[in-house]
C-alpha cells in the first residue's frame, strides 16, 4: 500500500472517530433534556455554582469548534507538525472526558449518562490509538494494530 494511500486510511478513520463523538457529545446534551419533554425540571441536576452559564456555554462551544475544526483539517492537512498537533488534541480531549466522567459519578449523574460518557471514553481512546498510528505512519514506520482484512 503506497505511503499517500495509507494516510487517507488514518484520516478516513480520524474523521470517522471524530464525528461518532461529536454525534455522541450531542446526545449527551440532548439525553441530559430529555425530562423536559416530561414536564421535570433539568435545572436542579445542572446547576454549577462556580461557573457562570454563559462561561459554560462558551467553553461547550469551543470543545465542539475545536473538535469540527480537527475534522476539517484533518481532510485538509498532511504535514507532520499537524499530525503531533493532532495527537497532542487527542489526548486533551481524552484527559477532559475522563475528568468530566469522574467528576459526574462524584455527583451522582444518571446511570446512563454515565454509560454516554464512558461509552464517549472508549470513542476517545480509539481516536488516540489511530491518531498515534497516523503520527508514526508519516515516519515510515509499519502500524502497530492493523484491520482485519
Amino acid at each position: 500500500m503506497s505511503i499517500e494511500r495509507n494516510s487517507w486510511s488514518y484520516r478516513i478513520k480520524i474523521i470517522a472517530l471524530w464525528t461518532a463523538f461529536l454525534l455522541g457529545m450531542l446526545f449527551h446534551t440532548q439525553l441530559a433534556l430529555m425530562p423536559l419533554f416530561h414536564g421535570l425540571s433539568v435545572a436542579e441536576s445542572h446547576t454549577h455554582e462556580y461557573l457562570n452559564l454563559s462561561v459554560i456555554l462558551w467553553l461547550m462551544l469551543a470543545v465542539f469548534g475545536i473538535a469540527l475544526a480537527a475534522i476539517i483539517a484533518t481532510a485538509l492537512v498532511e504535514n507532520h507538525r499537524y499530525r503531533k498537533l493532532h495527537l497532542g488534541l487527542t489526548l486533551l480531549y481524552t484527559l477532559i472526558n475522563a475528568l468530566h466522567l469522574l467528576l459526574d459519578v462524584q455527583v451522582g449523574v444518571p446511570s446512563y449518562q454515565l454509560f454516554l460518557m464512558a461509552y464517549l471514553l472508549g470513542i476517545g481512546l480509539l481516536l488516540n490509538g489511530v491518531s498515534y498510528q497516523w503520527l508514526r505512519s508519516g515516519l515510515n514506520n509499519p502500524p502497530i494494530l492493523r484491520a482485519a482484512n
